[in-house]
């Protein structure tokens, strides 16, 4: 992986990040609708803002903020969290920073409007590591961005917590990564296996122009 510009920016940026996520973990259930946007509303100042946005530079004071879907409270729901007796781990090519490699540790199992639905769930390796969820569905490449979504990266911050002996897969909170507002970034992109066959409607659309 190469190295950032500014390391003390990128830093600081993946603070803010996870004190977001921190907020809504620590908002739980109440309220959940209010949550949500006021983290939409503070990610779009971020966005903004910040020298590490993804948006490039010279588009952010025009950049109409990220293209959501409206809250929708039927896709807060609890994943069952399945360990993987053996941990079998695979390299992702980045175009710029070199190769991501993964380790697939599990499973989420869910259900979704009516249907049973189930996700790999992923450890980015490297020191420390991270949890890593992402996904693609439906809507991929039509609605929503279509090298998938992420629900999880905590390396980055992203991470909305444990939720009754599970993970909370609130699909209100999937997101881009970074590659879907500028070519220049190079991103892990949801594997094959986590193609779902309905249509998450929640969540980050396709970016505005």
């Amino acid at each position: 992986m190469s190295t950032p510009a500014n390391p003390v920016s990128l830093a600081h940026w993946r603070r803010t990040v996870a004190e977001l996520y921190a907020t809504v973990r620590a908002a739980g259930d109440t309220d959940a609708e209010r949550t949500a946007l006021a983290f939409r509303d503070a990610r779009d100042r971020l966005f903004r803002e910040h020298d590490d946005s993804p948006i490039a530079a010279e588009r952010r004071g025009r950049w109409q903020g990220a293209n959501w879907y409206p809250y929708a409270r039927e896709w807060r729901l609890r994943g069952e969290v399945q360990l993987a007796p053996n941990v079998a781990t695979f390299d992702i090519p980045l175009a710029s920073d070199g190769v991501l490699r993964c380790a697939r540790v599990g499973t989420v199992r869910f259900s979704a409007r009516g249907r049973e639905a189930r996700l790999a769930l992923y450890w980015l390796c490297g020191y420390g590591g991270g949890l890593w969820l992402p996904f693609s569905d439906v809507t991929s490449g039509d609605a929503t961005y279509a090298g998938g979504r992420y629900l999880y990266d905590t390396i980055n911050g992203a991470d909305l917590g444990a939720v009754d002996g599970g993970i909370l897969l609130d699909f209100n909170y999937a997101y881009n990564p970074s590659c879907a507002y500028d070519e220049r970034w190079s991103c892990p992109l949801s594997p094959l296996e986590n193609q779902l066959g309905i249509p998450i409607e929640a969540g980050e659309r396709s970016p505005l122009a």
